[in-house]
């Protein structure tokens, strides 16, 4: 079975999901994966190389379209990258066997048009609590076949079984700019009592708004920002709660740092956002609050509660064992596929979902059918952080259609 994974890249979540599966997966699955920009993080590409699938940059859409000519199946790597949507639009496609992997939710922006999932053949979440985004029940309900969810979040394979951590020490594991953290954190931290609180904070940005917080805070000591790591088993060693509430509207759905510390005995604290919730059974492999006064009220609380802190440890590091391992996902995908190669191949204008010109591309992932586009304090930035109006127009340089929507742009507040 010849599969063809059309990706943006191989960094990040993606990358890191796919160099466990590959490692698992039965050697009558042929895997090649065409990267749509050229790698700037190898690390995960050699891993996935050592398991013998191919990798390849594909320099045009007519590259890609003749890819997918040769393989039984095509999966999309999906999120909101322009690269993805600029291949999506300008291939001219054969009829194939197509499957969308979605790394987004779609329960908030970027949202993902209803007509996309549609013209695939298969789309998979990484979370079942996309199920509540626009259409996707009632697409499963006409197709049980339709839709299917396969995690994308690993726990550590090799963490021997025994006792969970004991330290009270806190740590966080966020993206580089901090962007799903909850404004909250800091304050939540502040709040507590005792002279012995210590959180670290890992993160590229270390001189931005969380600095600037920081030092806003009546006892700035207690955290410690630490930079980004490569290596989250390390960065969470000392630690034994991870303190993890995110935005409620964030675009996150494996949470690969939460799922890593519940494997390593953390126990976890989270605000009862959709995939947080999908993770953690509250009160047994971790705790869930309401907002973010109750997360800091649980932390107070499990701070004196060290035995409390080992048997939801225990049962986390035993429910991730249990359920989140490279192996069911590789199994899922298996099934999967062969399901599909018992179908015939079909036409599919994924142009018709998310239009033909880079504005259109931008605003399939800002609002459904019939809504207007409001700009955001986001849009009004220079900054290309993954998939905000800047970083298409670092794709599509001069565009037209995008120079009118900066236009619009700039009267919002940044």
């Amino acid at each position: 079975m010849r599969v063809l994974h059309v990706t943006p890249h191989l960094g990040g979540g993606v990358g890191k999901a796919h160099a466990a599966i590959s490692a698992v997966l039965p050697a009558s699955v042929e895997q090649t994966f065409a990267l749509l920009e050229a790698p700037r993080d190898r690390r995960y590409i050699e891993l996935i190389e050592a398991t013998g699938a191919r990798i390849l940059v594909a320099g045009d859409p007519a590259e890609v379209t003749q890819m997918a000519r040769q393989a039984d199946i095509v999966q999309f790597e999906y999120w909101n990258h322009p690269k993805l949507y600029e291949c999506l639009a300008r291939c001219e496609f054969a009829p194939m066997r197509s499957v969308f992997w979605s790394h987004i939710s779609g329960l908030f922006k970027p949202v993902i048009q209803p007509a996309l999932i549609a013209a695939a053949s298969r789309f998979v979440f990484t979370t079942p609590a996309s199920m509540a985004a626009p259409g996707v029940a009632a697409m499963q309900a006409a197709d049980p076949r339709k839709i299917a969810t396969i995690n994308s979040g690993f726990g550590f394979a090799d963490v021997a079984a025994g006792a969970p951590p004991t330290t009270p020490k806190i740590a966080y594991l966020g993206t580089v700019d901090f962007a799903k953290m909850h404004p909250g954190f800091f304050d939540a931290i502040d709040a507590l009592e005792g002279d012995d609180i210590n959180v670290s904070v890992w993160g590229a940005d270390v001189t931005g708004e969380a600095a600037a917080r920081i030092e806003r805070m009546r006892h700035p000591q207690r955290v410690a920002l630490r930079g980004q790591t490569a290596d989250p088993r390390a960065a969470l060693a000392d630690a034994g709660i991870f303190f993890y509430p995110l935005r409620p509207d964030h675009y996150g759905t494996a949470e690969n740092a939460l799922i890593e510390a519940m494997s390593l005995g953390l126990t976890a604290i989270v605000l009862n956002n959709p995939a947080e919730a999908a993770i953690i059974r509250d009160g047994i492999t971790g705790l869930i609050g309401r907002d973010i006064a109750e997360c800091g009220a649980l932390l107070r609380t499990l701070l004196g509660l060290p035995d409390r802190r080992a048997r939801i440890g225990r049962n986390a590091m035993q429910d991730v064992a249990a359920t989140r391992t490279p192996a069911i996902s590789a199994a899922a995908f298996v099934k999967l596929w062969q399901a599909l190669l018992n179908e015939p191949a079909r036409e599919a204008s994924f142009r018709d979902a998310i239009g033909d010109t880079p504005a259109d591309w931008y605003l399939s992932t800002q609002r459904l059918p019939g809504t207007r586009w409001q700009p955001a304090p986001a849009d009004c930035r220079s900054i290309a952080s993954k998939g905000s109006l800047a970083h298409f127009e670092s794709v599509a340089k001069d565009d037209g259609s995008l120079a009118e929507l900066r236009r619009t742009a700039r009267g919002c507040q940044g």
